[in-house]
């Protein structure tokens, strides 16, 4: 793989780019040093709990990484959106779609001249009955891509009611799209559109930012630009909202009283845990308790996230545009965060407990960028959407929640010395 400039500054980003403030991401000795003397942490939420807990009991960090950019087959290093199955890796850019084969490495590109419908990719999902694999087009609608085809679905030719989709989603035999105008659930086997709008669905706004579909549950969840999170039960086709109570735009005034903002990004429900993304913050809800995760007192890169993914319901992926944040470990307020250096490949992942940083560990070769945009899990490895290419972390030996460590894990203990040898 090559390695990589974080010099890019980005032509478009959904809705992101309306927000988008400083791309330095990694804290000077100085910042680090006046957030660690930032008053004390929160109590800890229900569920919570550090007795017992050392500074050895440390979670799974990923230190092998591996980067893709144009250089490796990408059509373009501006990423929007990545989907992991057995076989590939699909890569939505702004301008085009790669497909990553896992087995020998080899990377496949489509763009406009190739049959692709429209040239930037905002949202990718798979059909796992058929293996079609479904695109969400920034101003062109939604695209099926299947036995090498390219089927286009627009505002024109069928019942999607926006051609600007942030997000598709595969539930059951239906094809959710998000929109900047509500969202539409296309029948595979009648060929029937549904829309929902403020009309017919709980939306106070009807930008519709992301949409996941939690087949544990048989349930949609939708996060809308001003409207909270969403939830649409598949069975009962009833909907259920959740915004922000104390109704302040500006702070969350009542702590964990629910969801930290109406402005959501992104929605993903794992194991009974929903967990939110907003410019502001991220939160997760298990049925009972809300709480609210700050980068002021986890160690978290940054508030603003425009993306995330649980792996569990004591894990989770942030997406932020100063590195990757990780709640690595719920019950005990452990998290990770993901760095790349200004001026080389190489960069640091960081562990904090309560907001106090425990480990930093530098990384030879890290995150293509700090401005990321998607993640998907593949297994025990996970791939990253970066500004400025993909990012693989290989998760050998990965293991869920905190271990005791006797010893310096092997895969730290390389990274370290890696880092040392090339100093």
């Amino acid at each position: 793989m090559r390695s990589l400039s974080s010099s890019w500054r980005p032509l478009l980003l959904p809705a992101a780019v309306l927000f988008a403030g400083s791309w330095t991401a990694v804290a000077s000795a100085g910042e680090s040093a006046q957030a660690q003397s930032e008053p004390a942490p929160p109590a800890l939420a229900f569920g919570q709990s550090v007795d017992g807990v050392s500074d050895e009991d440390l979670p799974y960090i990923y230190t092998e990484w591996e980067n893709y950019t144009v250089e490796d087959g990408l059509p373009n290093d501006h990423l929007f959106s990545v989907r992991a199955t057995a076989e590939a890796v699909w890569i939505g850019t702004e301008n085009g779609l790669a497909r990553l084969d896992k087995k020998t490495g080899a990377i496949q590109s489509w763009k406009e001249e190739d049959g692709l419908p429209w040239r930037a990719i905002t949202s990718i999902d798979v059909d796992p009955k058929t293996g079609d694999v479904w695109l969400g087009l920034f101003g062109g609608g939604v695209a099926r891509f299947s036995g090498g085809r390219f089927d286009h679905f627009h505002q024109l030719n069928s019942g999607l009611v926006n051609d600007v989709v942030y997000g598709v989603a595969v539930e059951n035999n239906h094809i959710w799209a998000a929109t900047t105008a509500g969202a539409s659930r296309y029948d595979l086997v009648t060929g029937k559109w549904d829309i929902y709008t403020e009309k017919n669905a709980p939306m106070e706004e009807i930008w519709n930012y992301s949409v996941s579909y939690a087949p544990t549950v048989n349930k949609v969840f939708l996060a809308i630009w001003g409207s909270g999170c969403l939830e649409f039960d598949v069975a009962t086709e009833k909907w259920k909202d959740y915004i922000d109570p104390d109704k302040e735009m500006e702070i969350d005034l009542y702590r964990d009283d629910g969801i930290i903002h109406v402005i959501t990004t992104a929605a993903s429900f794992a194991d009974g845990a929903l967990w939110v993304s907003a410019y502001f913050g991220c939160c997760r809800y298990d049925g009972r308790h809300w709480r609210g995760f700050y980068a002021h007192e986890t160690g978290l890169p940054s508030d603003f996230t425009n993306f995330l993914k649980a792996r569990s319901a004591d894990e989770a992926w942030f997406c932020t545009d100063k590195g990757v944040g990780v709640v690595a470990h719920y019950p005990t307020d452990t998290y990770v965060a993901y760095y790349r250096n200004a001026d080389n490949p190489g960069g640091v992942a960081k562990v904090f407990r309560r907001g106090r940083l425990l480990r930093e560990v530098p990384l030879e070769i890290s995150i293509a960028h700090n401005f990321i945009i998607g993640v998907d899990f593949d297994g025990d490895d996970v791939w990253v959407a970066t500004a400025h290419g993909l990012s693989h972390g290989i998760g050998k030996g990965y293991y869920r929640g905190v271990k005791r460590l006797t010893q310096e894990p092997q895969s730290i203990a390389a990274a370290s010395s890696a880092s040392a040898d090339s100093k």
